[in-house]
């Protein structure tokens, strides 16, 4: 595959407006002071996220471009932020989501390898 796959929503460019939109909340938290300093980084952060990790899972699941470390340190991230919600202690979470992590990655290669016709690693 020599072209990254397209999004459901091509040719609108969401992902890149969402990232955008990110960046310009990051920059705004990050100048200004007081209760709303906080709130404006942290919706920064979380749609900088989401648009990123939508497009390394579209990447990785379509064959075009591994992408197996992040989206299982994803899901060891999502699976210790579940377990704390949950009132978890701390030492349980961290050994659950690298746990959680670690498992998924054999999966998640073999995945890429499946869709990518086995050639294994592109960078």
């Amino acid at each position: 595959m020599d072209e990254a796959p397209k999004a459901p929503w091509s040719p609108f460019p969401l992902t890149e407006v969402v990232i955008l939109l990110a960046l310009v909340l990051l920059a705004v938290g990050f100048v200004s002071s007081g209760n709303r300093r906080g709130v404006l980084i942290g919706v920064g952060l979380v749609l900088a996220s989401l648009a990123g990790g939508e497009l390394a899972m579209r990447e990785h699941f379509s064959g075009y471009r591994s992408h197996t470390t992040l989206i299982a340190g994803l899901t060891g991230f999502l699976a210790g932020a579940l377990l704390v919600a949950l009132g978890v202690p701390k030492g349980v979470v961290l050994l659950a989501a690298v746990a959680v992590g670690v498992a998924a990655f054999p999966f998640l290669r073999r995945a890429f390898k499946r869709r990518s016709g086995g050639l294994g690693f592109r960078a």
